[in-house]
């Protein structure tokens, strides 16, 4: 049942909300690097300004 309703909110979705949400999982993902002290500071600053940048989103 979960499965069907992502599925139904993905189609809902715009291509930029959907782009939208995938930043905002890969940056979950880097911040949960930074917190398993997997990566440096400096690797998750310029990682994240990397994302930012391509994903097109605003830095902030």
């Amino acid at each position: 049942m979960t499965v069907d309703l992502e599925n139904r909110e993905a189609t809902v979705l715009s291509e930029n909300e959907k782009k939208h949400q995938l930043y905002l999982r890969q940056k979950e993902l880097l911040d949960t690097f930074l917190e398993h002290r997997t990566i440096t500071r400096a690797q998750y600053d310029k990682s994240l300004h990397d994302l930012t940048v391509k994903m097109g989103e605003k830095e902030g």
